[in-house]
């Protein structure tokens, strides 16, 4: 995988990540609901106004809701889609599916993941149990192969999926561009590896040493990283365990209908309050 960038340059800011991103591009997003999202980056690119963009994720929220209220996705391959137990499902996303201004081509968890699978092995596609009984085989026209070795019955085989970027919120990068994400890593780690290009989202550059010393906790390595940039606060509203816990408040007021509440809480987030620092 060709990064385009060298080593000593793959950190960048937030705005240069996201306008990495060409509008009609698909992207998988890491992290889970609101927990670890790469949410300063999907702010960024509301922000650069993107247009056109595929989202490719098992349980998105609010990164797919801001994505769809702006109308900045056209497309989408879900799983679960929900703002979580305290605040139901996303509305922006669900009148975007209803109103047909996203196109969504809807997944279990599980066969997203076998699709990604599929793009990371190589291969054109991966066996996944537990569709039986369910319409998703119907609607996406999915295929059933026989058993090969006549031990069992047929098996749904889902085409494999590669998205163009995977963004992935990390805890910790080293100036090379090695990632490390301290807690659940949620489906991070097949998305890095089924897409052509990775970027990351990190609270902290740290020395490589800290990475020399538990090589077994690398996520990523710098190999795959084509860019990264640091925001510290960056799954903002979301949580980024062990470091901050879900923003409530500032998900209830994300939800407040109109252009100004929108606008407000573009304003409000840590890369556009570091910015204004700067």
């Amino acid at each position: 995988m060709s990064s385009g960038f060298n080593q000593k340059d793959k950190q960048i800011s937030i705005q240069e990540l996201a306008a990495l991103i060409p509008n009609g591009a698909s992207v998988a997003l890491g992290g889970s609901f609101l927990h670890r999202g790469p949410f300063a980056l999907v702010r960024e690119l509301v922000r650069q106004q993107k247009s056109d963009l595929e989202i490719i994720k098992q349980s998105p929220g609010y990164d797919i809701d801001l994505l769809c209220r702006a109308g900045v996705a056209s497309r989408a391959r879900t799983g679960i889609v929900a703002m979580e137990g305290n605040f139901g499902l996303a509305p922006h996303y669900r009148k975007a599916v209803e109103t047909g201004a996203l196109k969504l081509e809807e997944h279990a968890c599980a066969t997203l993941t076998a699709g990604l699978r599929a793009a990371a092995f190589g291969i054109p596609f991966q066996p996944c149990a537990g569709i039986h009984g369910s319409h998703l085989s119907e609607l996406n026209g999915w295929k059933q192969l026989d058993d090969p070795y006549e031990k069992g019955d047929p098996v749904w085989v889902i085409p494999a999926i590669q998205p163009d970027f995977a963004v992935i919120h990390a805890n910790e990068v080293d100036r090379q561009g090695n990632v490390r994400v301290l807690g659940t890593s949620h489906w991070d780690r097949i998305m890095s590896r089924a897409a052509k290009s990775v970027m990351i989202v990190a609270e902290r550059i740290v020395d490589t040493d800290v990475f020399e010393k538990q090589p077994e906790v690398t996520l990523i390595p710098y190999f795959m990283v084509q860019a990264y940039a640091v925001v510290p606060n960056g799954a903002w509203p979301g949580s980024c365990s062990p470091e901050y816990q879900i923003d409530y408040p500032a998900v209830e007021r994300y939800l407040e209908s109109g252009p100004e509440a929108l606008q407000a809480h573009l304003n409000a987030a840590p890369e556009a309050l570091q910015e204004h620092v700067e």
